[in-house]
């Protein structure tokens, strides 16, 4: 016997979010879409907002990410991954749960590897939604690949000077302060020749050359995503995170649970387009009948229906099989494989409702367009997707083996043969394998 549940307990609360956010927190996104991470906030949008954070405080649903050894709810993957599911229906949703990339990993870094004043200093803060954080990492000549990384850490008396050009760092020009990865040792493997330190935005030496725009969701020259340049950022000795050489391997915790909750937000997402893909169908009318008469329309809305399911299910399989071995190492190529499907599965069902809403589904005046140039995007975010081909396929072909002999293991002779040996006994008396 299989079963899919939820504790009656927790699906009070999930129901209780599902309302929330439809009545409350998708409003924000009619008027206020382009500024959920500003700071400092809009003083109107602020006297919204902050009651609507306190309702999640008192649900307890407040930055759920973090396990209970690190100061949160412990709900595990599987109910965050539920939780998030609802949550990615909003824009603002995240920062109203206090789960806002890039500060939820983040949170979990310093969570982990922050000294107590470091957690006093940056965690707390972040936690409560006063500040917003950045995370660089990426630089121009390489994009995600830290094997080229050039920015470069070197100690100077009692801390340390970073000098170099970070790329696609996340909110840079709203955050309180960097998480920065650069090289401390160049004559070591990058896996343990980079170290991470945190970077107080006000520290001398910092320049953003450019907020870079993400097309279909930014207003050019307005975007979300700097191009910025360290020189001479002198930090001290305390504000190496984790120890020197251990950068790589704070990076990596952060990405794990986070991947499975960009996937269920994506969820939330391709649900609504399917749904307004029903509704566009069953209103319009052309050539004599409603579109929702139409076979190909048909066709978009099974298939949609179809991908989105297993999608859902296979993610919260994966959430469940970090809950169950607690070692994201064994869980590595599923969350690759959720890594991969997610942008797929945001294309496939946004371009069908895309398509069925006509000219009007090009437009800005419905999310479609961004959900749309947002699930590229997502191709490439956290690592380009065929990086995580890569891990899938690796762990695929491990687990195999080579055939033996000249033919393949399931050539049909074989396999007679095989089964003429495993019942001789039976086959030669009476001459049934002539």
């Amino acid at each position: 016997m299989w079963e899919f549940e939820t504790e009656p307990e927790y699906q009070k609360k999930l129901d209780w979010a599902e309302r929330f956010v439809r009545e409350e927190v998708e409003p924000l996104d009619a008027l206020w879409r382009h500024q959920v991470f500003e700071r400092p906030i809009d003083p109107v949008i602020g006297r919204i907002v902050g009651p609507l954070k306190q309702q999640v405080r008192d649900q307890g649903l407040w930055a759920c990410h973090l396990g209970q050894e690190l100061g949160g709810q412990g709900y595990g993957q599987v109910k965050l991954a539920l939780l998030n599911e609802i949550i990615g229906r909003a824009a603002w949703g995240p920062v109203i749960f206090g789960t806002a990339a890039p500060d939820t990993g983040n949170a979990e870094i310093l969570a982990h590897y922050g000294t107590e004043e470091q957690k006093r200093l940056y965690l707390q803060p972040l936690l409560d939604g006063d500040i917003v954080s950045c995370f660089a990492m990426t630089e121009p000549q390489g994009g995600s690949d830290p094997g080229v990384f050039t920015t470069r850490a070197e100690r100077d008396g009692d801390g340390w000077v970073i000098n170099g050009l970070k790329f696609f760092a996340s909110h840079a020009k709203w955050a309180s302060f960097y998480l920065v990865m650069a090289v401390t040792n160049p004559d070591a493997a990058i896996h343990h020749g980079a170290s991470m330190f945190i970077v107080p935005s006000d520290t001398p030496g910092i320049e953003i050359e450019r907020n870079m725009a993400l097309f279909g969701q930014d207003v050019p020259g307005e975007g979300t995503h700097g191009l910025v340049r360290f020189t001479d950022v002198r930090v001290p000795e305390e504000n190496v995170l984790g120890g020197e050489g251990q950068a790589f391997a704070i990076s990596q915790t952060r990405l794990g649970g986070g991947r499975i909750h960009h996937a269920m937000r994506t969820v939330s997402q391709a649900r609504r387009a399917l749904d307004m893909m029903v509704e566009r169908a069953l209103s319009r009318e052309t050539k004599g009948s409603r579109l929702s008469e139409k076979q190909s329309v048909q066709n978009y809305l099974a298939d949609s229906y179809a991908e989105l399911t297993q999608f859902r299910l296979f993610v919260l399989y994966v959430a469940w099989r970090i809950d169950k071995l607690k070692d994201y190492r064994a869980v590595r190529h599923d969350i690759a494989a959720v890594k991969v499907l997610t942008p797929q599965v945001m294309h496939n069902i946004t371009q069908r409702a895309l398509q069925v809403h006509g000219a009007l589904g090009t437009t800005n005046d419905l999310p479609l367009n961004e959900w749309f140039s947002g699930s590229m995007i997502l191709g490439l975010a956290d690592g380009p997707s065929e990086i995580h081909r890569v891990t899938v396929a690796r762990a695929v072909l491990r687990d195999g083996k080579p055939a033996e002999g000249l033919w393949p293991t399931q050539w049909l002779p074989l396999r007679q043969e095989a089964a003429r040996k495993k019942w001789a006994e039976f086959l030669e008396p009476t001459g049934a394998d002539q």
